[in-house]
């Protein structure tokens, strides 16, 4: 493809290739490398090593938690890699995605999906041989979930996807428990239940945010089906459950005064925060509470590990 521009008396012919140079090895790096989304990246693997303390009733050995920790990362990049591949419509219509690889075609979207399948591959593997069988089914299980029950069977059909889909995203806490028991018990269960009432609350702010962006790409997320203000009601709604669910932990738990004032404070802001959203449903305000919403996540399960390591 060619086309002439004219500086002055002369036309100057340049060339899509003169225009797009073959990308570095650097470059081709970054691109696979932002397929993974580093950051859910981080936030699944807080969610992973606390768990791993509290049941070990202290810190486990190192090499499980590596391992543990590198099995998970794998999983949690080849769903990504994949979810990148079957979105890349949707992420080439909104700007908040539109500089993605396969948006700006620095991946081929066959090499996309051949990446994200061999990352899942090799979590399971890895998994299966240096951590258990039953945590390598969870976090596989996790992959396929989060790709066709989530991105395929449900985002762009219900506003109940993230609902549904979180699900996903709360295995991570299931893996960790499982790599030193070998077992799912009732405290796995009830941080489970944390991240999967944390998700809904955390993602309808991000979205009302990009309200626009999602309405444009056909996305059906809360705020474009039912608006700003249900979604501010929705989201003090789970905000509530979110908050319910971490005193169930105390209990189930056995944690001790240290998490228990974490817990009650920080949901304490997480509720103020969504109570502001309510009366005021605005993107500003939306904003502020997603961006709490990860500090708070973050902070909860790094007290639970605390008070674990600390407890006589």
């Amino acid at each position: 493809m060619q086309r002439t521009v004219t500086h002055g008396e002369t036309a100057v012919v340049e060339t899509s290739a003169q225009q797009a140079p073959p990308a570095t090895f650097k470059q081709k790096v970054s691109a696979y490398f932002a397929l993974t989304k580093p950051r859910i990246i981080e936030l699944l693997l807080i969610t992973t090593v606390p768990p791993m303390i509290v049941a070990a009733d202290g810190w486990p050995p190192l090499s499980l938690v590596a391992a543990t920790l590198a099995g998970g990362a794998l999983a949690a990049g080849g769903a990504g890699a994949i979810n990148c591949y079957f979105d890349r419509d949707i992420d080439e219509i909104m700007p908040r995605t539109a500089r993605r690889p396969l948006p700006t075609h620095k991946v081929a979207p066959g090499h996309a999906l051949a990446f994200g399948i061999a990352l899942g591959v090799a979590a399971g593997v890895l998994l299966a041989v240096t951590v258990n069988l039953l945590s390598a089914a969870l976090s596989i299980a996790a992959l396929l979930f989060y790709v066709f029950v989530y991105t395929v069977g449900l985002k762009r059909w219900t506003p109940q996807s993230i609902v549904i889909g979180g699900a996903a995203g709360a295995v991570p806490a299931l893996v960790g428990w499982s790599a030193v028991t070998g077992t799912i018990e009732l405290p796995a269960v009830a941080m489970f239940g944390i991240v999967f009432y944390w998700t809904p609350p955390h993602f309808w702010a991000l979205a009302m945010r990009y309200e626009h962006e999602y309405a444009k790409a056909g996305v059906p997320m809360m705020p474009v089906v039912y608006g700003k203000a249900e979604t501010a009601k929705q989201i003090l709604l789970y905000s509530l459950l979110l908050f319910a669910m971490s005193l169930v932990f105390f209990s189930v738990g056995r944690m001790g005064w240290l998490y228990l004032a974490t817990a009650l404070g920080l949901g304490g802001v997480f509720i103020a925060l969504a109570v502001r959203l309510w009366r005021r449903p605005e993107a500003a305000v939306a904003w502020d509470l997603f961006r709490y919403s990860i500090t708070y996540l973050a902070l909860l399960f790094a007290a639970m590990a605390a008070d674990r390591l600390i407890s006589p």
